[in-house]
Parts: C-alpha cells; structure tokens; sequence
C-alpha cells in the first residue's frame, strides 16, 4: 500500500491549502467589514475577486442545500470550514491506517 501514500499526502495537501483559503478569505472580509483594509484598495480587491473565484463555487452547493444566513450572518465559510476539517483528517486516519 505503498503507493497509496504519496496519493494522500497529496490530497491532504490540497485540503490543507484550502482550508487556509478560506481562512484568508473570511479574515480579509472581516478587516473590509471593520474598515481596518479599505474596501477600495486595488489589492484587497484583487485577493478577494481570486478566492471567491475559489470558494463560491462551493457556497453556492452549501446554500442549495441548506440554509446557511441567520440573523444577516452567513455561516457558509463555517461549514465549508467543518466539512474541510472533517475531509482532511479522514485523510490523515487513512493514511495512518494504510500504513
């Protein structure tokens, strides 16, 4: 099962980049919401068109199939978050059961 390993670290990887992905992506919204990065900076607006070209894609899924706005908060990036958290450690167990 040695040829399985690469596969998932590989795969842990992408998850783990991910996952920072949208971390980035919810902190920068924050420092815009709070007016710490000014919602007009040419680069905070570039950074934020990149990963929402990454994560809408996903938000989209999330809120097709449940509701994820309370209160005039979205909650998608939490359960993205949780789902991704969730994704990489059964990689983790997986790998750590193959070998």
């Amino acid at each position: 099962m040695v040829i399985f390993d690469p596969i998932l670290a590989v795969l842990e990887l992408i998850v783990d980049i991910y996952f920072k992905i949208v971390v980035v992506q919810i902190v920068i919204y924050w420092l815009m919401h709070f007016k710490i990065l000014e919602p007009t900076n040419k680069y905070a607006l570039k950074t934020v068109e990149l990963l929402d070209k990454a994560t809408t894609p996903v938000y989209n899924k999330i809120k097709s199939k449940i509701p994820t706005e309370f209160s005039g908060i979205d909650f998608a990036p939490f359960i993205l978050l949780i789902a991704v958290y969730f994704v990489e450690r059964l990689i983790n167990s997986l790998r750590i059961l193959i070998s």
